[in-house]
């Protein structure tokens, strides 16, 4: 007869959550097995069992947060009304999350990992290809303003227009990140907003 496994002493998705917050606080290559480990209340040979290696892990990790922290301004871009109060909203939201008072200040597609060691390679690939994701999700919605008639073709042409809001989100992050308030966070939004009257007159 065969003998089963050891059943796993420890909750996935609680320590899915546990490793968030570590690669959150530190960073991709700021965060060890080892904290890992300490943080999750696991072994390292249970994270590897459970969740395959660290990128794997890491992986998994920026899937739950973009199914929380990164999911409101998400929403608020797909459900704003029109264009400009879709991109409105989603900047506020973004502003909101990166300073909320029980979360590291910045949001980790932008910089958990953006620069680093050659063999991390594959990781900063993975972020790309999901900044890429928002900057497609900007475009869509701006192109959905064009259709449904509450915005006029940019002169600038949409991909520079949403190039530019994509631009602004990340530099939020930045800002948050060095100590911006909510409130300096704000006058950024104004001022982008702004410019809409300019790219799309």
């Amino acid at each position: 007869m065969a003998t089963r496994g050891r059943p796993r002493t420890f909750d996935p998705d609680v320590a899915l959550r546990q490793a968030l917050d570590v690669f959150w606080e530190r960073g991709y290559e700021g965060t060890s097995l080892n904290d890992l480990a300490q943080a999750m209340g696991i072994k390292s040979a249970s994270i590897y069992a459970c969740f395959g290696s660290k990128e794997s892990l890491f992986r998994q990790v920026m899937g739950l947060y973009g199914a929380t922290a990164g999911e409101p301004p998400r929403r608020a871009l797909r459900e704003g009304p029109t264009a400009r109060e879709a991109i409105h909203a989603m900047l506020q939201a973004t502003a909101d999350q990166i300073t909320h008072p029980e979360h590291p200040h910045y949001c980790m597609l932008i910089l958990a990992a953006p620069t680093g060691a050659t063999e991390n390679h594959a990781v900063r690939e993975f972020l790309a290809a999901g900044r890429q994701g928002q900057y497609a999700e900007i475009k869509d919605r701006l192109s959905r303003g064009v259709t449904d008639g509450d915005l006029l073709a940019p002169p600038v042409g949409l991909d520079a227009m949403a190039r530019y809001y994509a631009t602004v989100v990340q530099g939020l992050s930045i800002q948050a990140r060095d100590g911006a308030t909510r409130a300096e966070l704000e006058t950024v939004i104004t001022c982008a907003m702004a410019a809409w009257q300019t790219l799309a007159p």
